[in-house]
């Protein structure tokens, strides 16, 4: 049986990349990761937000060619239930589900404002009105989902779905010095200690990709 191939563009600037690849690890998927040429002038497109529609993380997985977050995500859950990608009580797979759509379709303002820049940090960086909105809902989803399922992720004690979704704002918020309740920090904490994740934050680190237009500081 061929291994499973998740294509993907860069580490440090990727945040679709990233939700695909964390979905692709929680799940327990043995598969090759291909990085997309870092001169494709697709990817570049699609890394500064100027692609009509998003061709990577792209999963090509038993024939099958699966390029949409939640697509994955779903397809995961179905090949590895005992994952938890989504939870198994219906009420919370439908609030998992649900806050996934909203990211997964929502927060343009916070995107094009605070794009993913993992190498970066920037003191007082100036957050306008519109981008506020988006964290100020996101907030509000995390504070539900922590208050309701007990945390330490979104829901619960292990990682979903949902915290691959939101994995890339976690980051957004330290490299922005987005400021958070206690909760929310610890949250944000614990996702960026875990293993996966640290795993993909040190290749970000040492990865020779530089896009002139997202290391600007405004």
């Amino acid at each position: 049986m061929t291994r499973p191939t998740l294509t993907i563009a860069s580490k440090n600037y990727g945040a679709w990349s990233l939700r695909g690849w964390l979905l692709c690890r929680f799940a327990g998927l043995d598969f090759e990761e291909v990085q997309q040429d870092a001169t494709d002038p697709a990817m570049r497109a699609e890394l500064l937000l100027l692609s009509s529609s998003f061709r990577v993380p792209w999963l090509h997985i038993d024939g099958v060619d699966i390029w949409d977050t939640l697509a994955i995500a779903e397809e995961l859950d179905e090949r590895f239930p005992e994952a938890g990608l989504i939870p198994s009580d219906p009420v919370q797979r439908a609030h998992c589900r649900s806050i996934c759509g909203e990211m997964h379709a929502g927060f343009a303002n916070l995107r094009s404002a605070l794009p993913m820049n993992l190498r970066a940090h920037y003191e007082r960086f100036p957050i306008w009105s519109a981008a506020r909105t988006d964290i100020a809902r996101i907030c509000e989803i995390w504070q539900k989902c922590l208050e309701a399922y007990g945390g330490p992720y979104l829901f619960g004690d292990r990682p979903t779905m949902a915290d691959a979704m939101y994995a890339p704002v976690c980051t957004r918020f330290v490299t922005y010095g987005v400021d958070l309740n206690g909760m929310l920090s610890r949250y944000c904490r614990t996702m960026l200690d875990h293993p996966i994740m640290r795993e993909w934050i040190d290749a970000a680190a040492a990865e020779p990709i530089s896009i002139e237009e997202l290391d600007a500081e405004f």
